[in-house]
Protein backbone atom coordinates (compact mmCIF):
# COMPACT_ATOMS: atom_id res chain seq x y z
CA UNK A 1 0.00 0.00 0.00
CA UNK A 2 1.12 3.17 -0.81
CA UNK A 3 0.30 4.74 2.70
CA UNK A 4 2.97 2.62 4.06
CA UNK A 5 5.95 4.40 1.77
CA UNK A 6 6.38 7.54 3.45
CA UNK A 7 4.73 10.43 5.79
CA UNK A 8 3.69 13.37 3.53
CA UNK A 9 5.29 16.96 5.14
CA UNK A 10 2.52 19.78 5.29
CA UNK A 11 5.10 22.76 4.96
CA UNK A 12 4.11 26.18 6.59
CA UNK A 13 3.52 27.37 3.10
CA UNK A 14 -0.05 25.24 2.91
CA UNK A 15 -2.66 26.77 4.21
CA UNK A 16 -5.16 24.04 3.46
CA UNK A 17 -5.89 21.14 1.60
CA UNK A 18 -9.54 19.95 -0.05
CA UNK A 19 -10.01 16.38 -0.89
CA UNK A 20 -12.82 15.47 -2.84
CA UNK A 21 -13.94 11.95 -4.14
CA UNK A 22 -17.06 9.47 -4.52
CA UNK A 23 -15.93 6.71 -2.74
CA UNK A 24 -18.03 4.52 -4.73
CA UNK A 25 -15.79 5.09 -7.89
CA UNK A 26 -13.15 2.62 -8.68
CA UNK A 27 -10.46 5.39 -9.56
CA UNK A 28 -10.70 6.68 -6.09
CA UNK A 29 -7.43 4.46 -4.57
CA UNK A 30 -4.45 7.08 -5.03
CA UNK A 31 -6.99 9.86 -3.85
CA UNK A 32 -7.65 8.22 -0.57
CA UNK A 33 -4.70 7.06 -0.37
CA UNK A 34 -3.28 11.01 -0.11
CA UNK A 35 -6.20 11.87 2.11
CA UNK A 36 -5.08 8.92 4.70
CA UNK A 37 -1.31 10.70 4.39
CA UNK A 38 -2.46 14.36 4.48
CA UNK A 39 -4.62 13.60 7.68
CA UNK A 40 -2.16 12.09 9.28
CA UNK A 41 -0.83 12.66 12.57
CA UNK A 42 3.07 12.77 11.34
CA UNK A 43 1.45 14.88 8.40
CA UNK A 44 -0.45 17.61 11.05
CA UNK A 45 2.69 17.65 12.99
CA UNK A 46 4.63 19.61 10.77
CA UNK A 47 1.88 22.14 10.09
CA UNK A 48 -0.90 22.58 12.60
CA UNK A 49 -2.61 25.72 10.74
CA UNK A 50 -3.39 23.15 7.35
CA UNK A 51 -6.92 22.67 7.04
CA UNK A 52 -7.49 19.19 5.69
CA UNK A 53 -11.21 18.62 4.25
CA UNK A 54 -12.49 15.90 3.02
CA UNK A 55 -15.35 16.48 0.82
CA UNK A 56 -17.29 13.00 0.04
CA UNK A 57 -20.20 13.19 -2.76
CA UNK A 58 -22.39 10.90 -4.74
CA UNK A 59 -22.37 12.31 -8.23
CA UNK A 60 -20.08 10.01 -9.88
CA UNK A 61 -17.80 12.74 -10.18
CA UNK A 62 -13.76 12.84 -10.66
CA UNK A 63 -11.55 12.65 -7.48
CA UNK A 64 -9.59 15.77 -7.08
CA UNK A 65 -7.31 17.77 -4.64
CA UNK A 66 -7.32 21.29 -3.99
CA UNK A 67 -4.52 22.56 -2.43
CA UNK A 68 -3.95 26.44 -1.24
CA UNK A 69 -0.83 27.99 -0.33
CA UNK A 70 -0.48 30.95 1.89
CA UNK A 71 0.33 33.11 -1.01
CA UNK A 72 -2.86 32.18 -2.40
CA UNK A 73 -1.71 29.95 -5.12
CA UNK A 74 -3.68 27.06 -6.05
CA UNK A 75 -2.84 23.27 -6.94
CA UNK A 76 -5.60 21.51 -8.24
CA UNK A 77 -4.85 17.29 -9.03
CA UNK A 78 -6.64 14.86 -10.99
CA UNK A 79 -6.74 11.69 -8.51
CA UNK A 80 -7.42 9.70 -11.02
CA UNK A 81 -4.62 10.38 -13.54
CA UNK A 82 -2.16 10.17 -10.94
CA UNK A 83 -0.94 7.73 -8.53
CA UNK A 84 -0.49 8.79 -4.57
CA UNK A 85 3.76 9.19 -4.96
CA UNK A 86 2.99 11.68 -7.84
CA UNK A 87 0.43 13.41 -6.00
CA UNK A 88 3.16 13.67 -2.95
CA UNK A 89 6.22 14.76 -5.19
CA UNK A 90 4.13 17.34 -6.92
CA UNK A 91 2.75 18.79 -3.63
CA UNK A 92 6.59 18.52 -2.03
CA UNK A 93 8.00 20.04 -4.79
CA UNK A 94 5.61 22.86 -4.89
CA UNK A 95 6.39 23.50 -1.18
CA UNK A 96 10.07 23.34 -1.26
CA UNK A 97 9.80 26.11 -4.06
CA UNK A 98 7.34 28.56 -1.39
CA UNK A 99 9.52 27.75 1.43
CA UNK A 100 12.03 30.24 2.58
CA UNK A 101 13.93 28.44 4.92
CA UNK A 102 14.54 25.89 2.48
CA UNK A 103 15.56 28.18 -0.21
CA UNK A 104 17.82 30.06 2.77
CA UNK A 105 19.59 25.94 3.22
CA UNK A 106 20.79 25.96 -0.52
CA UNK A 107 22.57 29.08 -0.70
CA UNK A 108 24.73 28.11 1.69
Amino acid sequence: MAASRGAVLLKTTVKKIIVQFCPFESNVRSTREFLIMAGSEKARVTNRNCEVITDVKHDRSEPTIDITFLDGERLVMKGSKLTTQEMLSALQTRCSAKDPQAKAGDKK
